[in-house]
Order: structure tokens, then C-alpha cells, then sequence
């Protein structure tokens, strides 16, 4: 009855809120399940004028784009008809409670050997926008990657006026070799691997390179139509620039959390990043190329310097007269290789839409150094085993510790299970020794420890994790990944980490919410979030050349209170050791 008489009082509230609860159940009794088969085989693909027979998910290269709306399930069957072990990971996932679906190898899963399957099942629960998925073993990723689009719920709409055609532009990178040999092969010698051969737009390298015109990929555009442009970094080891010559970019939209929309020329993306931008068809009708290369922040190694391109192709273009060519479409003027300037300037735009929850008070304090390193070579290695610097081998860490991936069952498994043995829990959550890690580094501190360490959390508690990069060996701009959640970037600044300084510049009204943070060359970055997703959650360097050095941890965050802050029970075909 007092409901009643409140509504005569406000009406319009009542009805709103009545409208609000409406079309929530409305869209939750809409989610959809999604049922798709991987088979992952070998696969024919010319590229640069050779055929290499590539690793790909259904003889496609990139692999299929899966479109979800926010709050459908995924049942994803992976077959491996390869002739290597494989997994894939959902990157960007949450993955609550669902641990057992992430996918990275030998951290929540033993891998999928050759001839057998696995089924990952998961939901997307709260997060729009653009994803992807890649192979999390090896270098298998080199060419297992696809697209994940998630779009709002139904009969919810983008908090952005509705493009006109929507394109995943996913950057990749290519050898002219296999992957898996270009590993190998660094693995034996212990110095860095070969760089790549081109870096490609979905898939195809590009007008600038041998053997590619026929296949460059087109983006269609109408004029005074608006885009959505969903750019992916697939790219093994290497942050890209990307650009579109004329267009300006309107960015609204990173790692499937919205951002405050922003215009820029040029936008960078370090591996496993993404970003939404809208572009619009307000030039004259014609061809203009989409570029991308290389932003490279690490001194004197080397690295890919070519360019690849797509065109942006306006439909309403003049045809070439007969017997000409068309013109060449025109090129973005790309920022120089090592134009951090840019990169900074353009990290610094990123704002979430409005005032958002971050954790003010913090459990966990956590500080991370992360960087290269170099290991002396072994009395039982001949020298072609050790041809890194002046004869050592190549290795990197967080916090002085080189991590060691398990390999007779996944640390998930192990810690669900009650394994000893697999992992310790004394991963050091402060550096073991203080020292100026932008400076001149003594030489003692280059060689760390291997181990496979975890740091433990408990359900719920409140993180702030200082990344700090090394000067040892090289500094460089590390894109670091956490599995498993997201995470408000709340500063990041160069030299050391100094916090009776740096906190006074936290912005903690409206940080960017993204998975995957680019930690500025030779300075640091603070992330901030609530443990709430327990299970085994690796976080580590997106240049997979890193990865296999060791620059990653895992967090592994206990069960809370009853089911639903639990994580679920292994599925009966998680594949055996």
C-alpha cells in the first residue's frame, strides 16, 4: 500500500525504474549460448611469395571472429589435428569463476596434445566492446588469433552514436619461416630470436611488401558515414603505431571497456591491446591507406622496420579510366620508430566515461620490477648455446625472479587438487633488493633466479601494483597482462617509482579500465583492483619473446565465502599431462 501512495507522489520515477528493471530481465532472459568447433591444423599460406604450411584455427588466417552480446555464453570446442600441444586463451575474458576455460598452458590447463579436444565454456559478464583469443603456447599465437566481439545487451545501445558497418582490423606479424623453429632456434643459441619479416593487416602484409598487392585487405567506407574501426594488436613482440591517412580517429574504446571519447591521428597499441575508434567518411571520395609499424622503445635491438597497410576505400570513388591505374591511395605520415612523446601523449587521453570505483584504500601493496637479464653460460654448454652478450643467454624476470612454467600438470590443478611440489607461494611482492632500476645497474643484479613463485591473495582484498621497468640490458615498454580481471590504470610516469611523490598525481576519479597496461620505457605504471575472481591468474609481458624468458607471475587468489565467490569445479575433459 505504501508503494502505492509513493507512486502517486512520483510517478516517473516508479516508471522509470519499473522501465529499467524491465528491460534488464528483458536482456538477461535474452543471452544467448554460442556453440563453435576450433580445428586446429596445418594450413597452407602463401605469404611474401613463399608458402609456409602455418598453423591456423579452420584453415583461416586470422581465425574466425566470434560476435557475442554482453551476458551470452561461448562453448568453444578446440580440436587439435596440429602436430603440436595447444591451448587457447580468451584474452581480456574475466573468466569469473571459470578459471579452468582461460587457457594459458601449464597455468590453468595441461595442454591439448596433438589428436585430442578440449571444450572451453565460459559467459561474458559486464564487459562491451573488442576482444580476441590467441593460441597460449609457444609461438603458436604467431597465427592462431581472431577476433571477440562483444556487443551491449540487447535493446542496449553504445554510448556512442551507431556506426554505419563495424571492422576488425587485427595487426599481425609475420616470418617467413616457422614460428616454432624461429623459437627453437633461440632456445638452442640463447640469443634473441630472428626479428619478423612483416607485420600484416588481417592477415595480409600489404602494398609495401613483395608479392602482396593482389591480397591487401579493403575497409569499405561510404561518404559522411561513421565506422567502427576494432584495431588489435595480434603482433608477437612488437607495439605498433597505426594510422589512417586524412582521417582523424576518435577513440572510444579500449581492451572492451568504454572510454571518454578523444581525437587523435595516431594511436599506438602494445601486443594484446585494443582499441575502438570511429572514423568518418568526410574526405573526398578516393583511396587512402591504413598503416601500421613499429614503435620501438628498446636501444639498439633490433627490429622489424617495415610497414604494412590495408585501404580504406571509399565507395563512392571515381572509377580509373580505361587502361590506367588507380592512384596510389595516400599514406599516413606514421610517428618516428621511437617517438615515445607520442606514446605518452596518447596514454594520457585515456579517461573512463565518467567518475568510476576505485579501490582508495589498498590490502595489497605490491611492487614489481620488471625487465631483461642475462644468465651466465652454463660449464656444460658450448659457446653456440650461449650467444646473447658477451657469451651469456638471454633470460628476464619480475622482481629478480625468472619464471619456470610447470610441466607435468597446470599450477590450477595443482593448487585445487592440493599437489605439492608444482609452485612455492613465496613470490617476493617487494623487490628482494632496492636499486636504481633507471640507472646504472650493477652488474650483479643482471642474472636472476629461476623458480616457479606465486603470490597468494585473499578473495576480495583491495591490490595496487607498482610495475617498474629496468634499465638492465635495455629498457623498454612492456605491455603487461593479467589474466582474469581488470584493472583501473591509475598513473604512470618515467625514472623510478617514487611514492611520497607519484601518489599526489593518482587519478583516482575517472583512470582507463584496461587488462593489458604499456609500462612507459625506462619508468613505471600503478594498477588498482579488487581480488575478486579466485583461481590461478598469470600476468606477464605480451611480447612473447619475454614470456618465454620468464617475465611473468602468477597471482593466485584463494576462494571467498560459499559457491559463488568459489571457482568451479574442474569440467571432466580438462585434458590430462
Amino acid at each position: 500500500m505504501e508503494a502505492l501512495k509513493n507512486f502517486g507522489k512520483y510517478p516517473t520515477i516508479f516508471l522509470a525504474v519499473f522501465a529499467l528493471l524491465a528491460s534488464t530481465l528483458l536482456s538477461l532472459a535474452n543471452a544467448k549460448v554460442h556453440e563453435h568447433e576450433f580445428v586446429v591444423q596445418a594450413t597452407p599460406v602463401k605469404r611474401l611469395c613463399n608458402t609456409h604450411s602455418a598453423i591456423t584455427v579452420n584453415g583461416q588466417l586470422p581465425g574466425p571472429t566470434l560476435e557475442v552480446n554482453n551476458g551470452d555464453t561461448l562453448i568453444v570446442k578446440v580440436i587439435n589435428k596440429a602436430r603440436y600441444n595447444v591451448t587457447i586463451h580468451w584474452h581480456g575474458v574475466r573468466q569469473i569463476r571459470t578459471g579452468w576455460s582461460d587457457g594459458p598452458e601449464f597455468v590453468t590447463q595441461c595442454p591439448i596434445r596433438p589428436g585430442q579436444s578440449y571444450t572451453y565454456r565460459f559467459t561474458i559478464q559486464g564487459q562491451e566492446g573488442t576482444l580476441w583469443w590467441h593460441a597460449h603456447s609457444s609461438w603458436l599465437r604467431a597465427t592462431v588469433y581472431g577476433a571477440l566481439i562483444i556487443r551491449p545487451r540487447e535493446g542496449q545501445a553504445y554510448p556512442f552514436p551507431k556506426p554505419k558497418r563495424e571492422t576488425p582490423i587485427i595487426l599481425g606479424e609475420w616470418w617467413d619461416a616457422n614460428p616454432i623453429d624461429v623459437l627453437r632456434q633461440a632456445q638452442q643459441t640463447g640469443a634473441a630470436p630472428n626479428i619478423s619479416d612483416a607485420y600484416t593487416i588481417n592477415g595480409q602484409p600489404g602494398d609495401l611488401y613483395k608479392c602482396s598487392t593482389k591480397e591487401t585487405a579493403i575497409v569499405p567506407i561510404d561518404s559522411g558515414e561513421t565506422n567502427l574501426l576494432r584495431v588489435i594488436n595480434a603482433a608477437l613482440n612488437q607495439p605498433l603505431f597505426f594510422s589512417v591517412a586524412n582521417h582523424k580517429l576518435i577513440v572510444v574504446g579500449a581492451d572492451a571497456s568504454y572510454l571518454k571519447p578523444f581525437t587523435t591521428n595516431v594511436i599506438m597499441l602494445g601486443p594484446g591491446q585494443t582499441t575502438d575508434v570511429l572514423i568518418t567518411g568526410d574526405q573526398p571520395p578516393s583511396r587512402y591507406y591504413m598503416a601500421a609499424r613499429a614503435y620501438q622503445s628498446a636501444q639498439n635491438a633490433p627490429f622489424d622496420n617495415t610497414t604494412t597497410t590495408a585501404i580504406l576505400d571509399y565507395k563512392s570513388a571515381p572509377c580509373p579510366a580505361k587502361g590506367t591505374l588507380a592512384p596510389k591511395p595516400l599514406m599516413p605520415l606514421l610517428p618516428a620508430y621511437n617517438d615515445t612523446n607520442t606514446v605518452t601523449a596518447f596514454s594520457r587521453s585515456l579517461r573512463s566515461p565518467r567518475r568510476v570505483e576505485v579501490p582508495s584504500e589498498i590490502d595489497e601493496n605490491l611492487f614489481f620490477t620488471i625487465g631483461l637479464g642475462l644468465n651466465n653460460c652454463p660449464p656444460n654448454f658450448s659457446k653456440n648455446q650461449c650467444q646473447g652478450p658477451n657469451g651469456t643467454r638471454f633470460t628476464a624476470s619480475m622482481n629478480n625472479v625468472s619464471f619456470v612454467l610447470p610441466n607435468s600438470i597446470s599450477i590450477l590443478q595443482a593448487h585445487h587438487l592440493g599437489v605439492s611440489g608444482v609452485f612455492t607461494t613465496d613470490f617476493p611482492v617487494q623487490p628482494p633488493v632496492t636499486f636504481d632500476y633507471t640507472g646504472n645497474v650493477s652488474r650483479s643484479l643482471w642474472q636472476p633466479v629461476p623458480g616457479t613463485k606465486v603470490a597468494k591473495l585473499r578473495y576480495g582484498s583491495r591490490v595496487q601494483i607498482v610495475l617498474q621497468d629496468t634499465s638492465i640490458v635495455t629498457p623498454e615498454n612492456h605491455p603487461i597482462h593479467l589474466h582474469g580481471y581488470d584493472f583501473y590504470i591509475v598513473a604512470e610516469g618515467f625514472g623510478n617509482f617514487d611514492p611520497k611523490k607519484d601518489s599526489s598525481k593518482f587519478n583516482l576519479v575517472d583512470p582507463p579500465m584496461r587488462n593489458t597496461v604499456a609500462v612507459p620505457v625506462n619508468g613505471w605504471a600503478v594498477i588498482r583492483f579488487v581480488a575478486d575472481n579466485p583461481g590461478a591468474w598469470i600476468m606477464h609481458c605480451h611480447l612473447d619473446v619475454h614470456i618465454g624468458w620468464g617475465l611473468a607471475t602468477v597471482l593466485l587468489v584463494d576462494n571467498g565465502e560459499g559457491l559463488l565467490e568459489s571457482i568451479e569445479p574442474p569440467p571432466e575433459d580438462l585434458p590430462l599431462c
